[in-house]
Order: C-alpha cells, then structure tokens, then sequence
C-alpha cells in the first residue's frame, strides 16, 4: 500500500498532458477563439484566486502539470479549461455527542470539536468526492473506536491522551485526501443520571470514611496529650492548684457571675461520716 501511495501522489501531481490530436485540435481552435474576440474573451480567461485558496485547473477532463495554481492571477482558455477553487484556510467542526460504550461496560455521551486544513488541494479534489463530509464522518468514527478500548477512569482522567491518539489515527486516515488534522479536542463526557448519582454517594461515603478516621486520630492524640499532662502534674501537687487557678480565670472572662469551686471527695466523706 505505501508503495502504491507513492506511486500514485507524484501521478496527481504531475499528470500526463497527452490529450491526443482531437484534444490538441480543441485546444488550438479555442485559443483562437480567444483570440479573435480579444479584447472581449480576456475578461473570461483571467482569473483571480485569494491568498488561502487553491485552484485546480481542469483541460478536458486532466488536471493540468503543474497542480494547484495562486494565489493571484490564472489564465484559462475559454470551452476547454474549468477550475475549482479549494479552501486553505482550518476549518473547524463538532462531532456529535456519541454514545460510546467503554471497555468496562458504561454507557457514556462523549462529543469533541477537529481542526483541519487542506494541505494538499490536487489530492483533496481527486482523490475524494467531498472531503469535508468524509473527515467528519471519520471523526465520529474514529471517536467511539477510540473511546470504545478505554475504561470510563481513563476516558474522565486521560482526555489529552485520547484526543493525541485521536488526532494520529485521523492523520494517518486523511493523508491520502490531502488533508492535514491539526488538532483533536474532547468537549464533554455526559455520564447517565444513575451512575452520576451512584458515583456522588460513593464519594460522599469516602468523604464520611475519611472524616471519622481524622476525627477517631485526632481523639487519640488528644488523650495522649491529656495522659501525659497527668503525669505532669502527678509529679508537682502545686501544678494542680496553679491549673485550677487558670480555669478559674478563664470562667470568670467569660461568665464572671458564675464561680465554680472544686471540693475534693475526701473533704465530702468527711461530711457524709458526721
């Protein structure tokens, strides 16, 4: 096949000009046909094409040497000569939403946008009918084919991934019609209400999972730090007094008409005897 595609290119290129002798006889009578109406038919042979188009000139039915003429100024001769005029500029398109089921059985909506251009005008004329359907049509092809090996984590996480893969496979396919795919870009990723909601109470449950073990981690430090204050104070009996004293200060900020005082239990037994 590739030695074939060379062959072949150069062929569109630079085609054979052997129109035979009635050819070369309609060429000859329609030069002089231009000639006896001059000044008149030169309003018919000159041709002007913009800086981003392409004109492929047609002499009874062959693509003249040469390929794809402008920008700026043509000559054609009246009756035997026809151009089309080729677009050069990107021209960007979106593909549908595609409903794509992926590797690991999830219904998803995927859709993207693909800029191309024409890179080479003789071959997108010859070689394909309309190139601008035939590369939409791919891309939507070449999407579901791509998303359909991918898993619905890849597909939500590896979008630049799948939009290069994308663009090389269009790339590679669009070569012979002498398009050139610049960019490939994945838009959106609809995933179906039920799974959307399924996946919102998984991450809440992982959100709740995750908040207890920081709270359960955090109790345990706290009585970590509380024991080893205990052992703090069990070694100085004033350091008791002094925190009592602080908590003290500390109602008083806050409620200074209430005053809590502490009464140790021996003190109460005490009382309960008598």
């Amino acid at each position: 096949n590739n030695n074939n595609k060379v062959g072949f290119l150069p062929t569109l290129e630079n085609p054979d000009t052997d129109i035979g002798l009635c050819g070369w006889l309609l060429v000859a009578f329609s030069i002089l046909l231009m000639l006896a109406t001059l000044p008149i038919s030169i309003w018919m042979c000159i041709k002007i094409v913009k800086e981003y188009e392409r004109a492929i000139i047609f002499r009874l039915g062959r693509i003249l040497r040469g390929g794809a003429k402008g920008p700026g100024l043509f000559f054609i001769l009246p009756c035997t000569d026809s151009f089309i005029n080729v677009d050069m500029r990107t021209i960007t398109f979106d593909i549908p939403p595609q409903e794509v089921l992926t590797k690991d059985s999830v219904t998803v909506s995927v859709d993207g946008v693909v800029y191309y251009r024409v890179q080479n005008a003789t071959l997108a004329v010859a070689n394909i009918t309309n190139a601008d359907a035939a590369t939409r049509l791919l891309a939507q092809t070449t999407l579901r084919n791509v998303l359909g090996t991918k898993n619905l984590a890849e597909i939500l996480s590896d979008r630049e991934e799948i939009a290069h893969s994308m663009q090389s496979t269009l790339d590679d396919a669009t070569d012979d019609w002498g398009i050139k795919v610049e960019r490939v870009e994945i838009k959106d990723v609809k995933l179906p209400h039920q799974l959307q909601r399924a996946m919102a109470a998984e991450a809440e449950a992982t959100r709740e999972a995750r908040a207890k073990v920081i709270a359960a981690e955090g109790e345990m430090n706290a009585s970590r730090a509380l024991k080893e204050a205990s052992l703090v104070i069990a070694e100085s009996p004033s350091a008791l007094q002094l925190r009592y004293l602080q908590t003290l200060n500390t109602i008083a900020a806050e409620k200074n008409s209430t005053i809590i005082f502490p009464l140790p239990l021996e003190m109460m037994q005490g009382f309960i005897k008598h």
